[in-house]
């Protein structure tokens, strides 16, 4: 399916939404990729992953929430961000037909999915990217407590300069996480990924890590799925 753009009703509103077709030919899955709270479906980060994803094999959908599409800078309540994910996810698969699905995104957009994920959402898996365990400054105030009721396989990438997670403290939640937790950390990395020159690195560097580590971990599961 070539590259298209959708509008979709979420109760009784309408956001936009893309569905950005794999550049490498047969897509292997589909990822329903949700904006952070200061962002949108077309802002440099979510085009960034969308690309990064597309050239590793997956078709990629984008879209804004309500409060986006109206162009406020008020996010909506957590539940009409989970109804919102669900109304997109609903549409795409009618659009697009059988395929893998994996839901997630950046930030307050993955924290929502994972949400959903956490009340049992049937997709095959969910992909967090600069997850907010934490406000910024806020390390007190921990975004875990759904976490542990999480089944589906999980992929979350942080940086290690993450300000809305630090490192320790993200490591003792997931050490009471279920095993289909992954946790991998981006050197050097920040809460929108990017890294200083004196790292070493460049902000290319830290995205082909985060395509690398996506194909491996969906590639891993399905060889799990052809043993079981």
């Amino acid at each position: 399916m070539p590259s298209a753009s959708w509008t979709v009703r979420v109760g009784d509103q309408a956001v936009s939404a893309a569905f950005d077709a794999a550049t490498t030919g047969k897509a292997t899955a589909t990822f329903l990729c949700a904006h952070g709270a200061g962002g949108n479906m077309n802002d440099r980060g979510v085009l960034a992953i969308s690309a990064e994803m597309r050239r590793r094999g997956l078709d990629v959908v984008r879209f804004n929430f309500p409060y986006s599409e109206r162009k406020s800078r008020r996010p909506d309540p957590m539940p009409s961000l989970q109804q919102c994910i669900v109304a997109v996810a609903d549409y795409a698969r009618e659009a697009i037909g059988g395929t893998r699905w994996f839901i997630g995104g950046r930030s307050m957009g993955g924290r929502a999915a994972s949400m959903l994920a956490a009340d049992g959402f049937a997709c095959d898996g969910l992909l967090l990217l600069a997850y907010p365990l934490h406000p910024a400054g806020q390390p007190a105030k921990l975004r875990d407590a759904h976490l542990p009721s999480i089944k589906l396989p999980t992929l979350c990438l942080n940086g290690t300069n993450d300000a809305l997670c630090r490192r320790d403290l993200m490591n003792a939640v997931v050490e009471r996480l279920r095993p289909n937790w992954t946790m991998h950390w981006l050197e050097g990395a920040d809460h929108s990924f990017h890294v200083t020159k004196a790292s070493g690195r460049t902000n290319a560097d830290v995205m082909d890590e985060i395509g690398a580590s996506t194909a491996a971990w969906i590639a891993s599961l399905e060889n799990r799925a052809t043993r079981d």
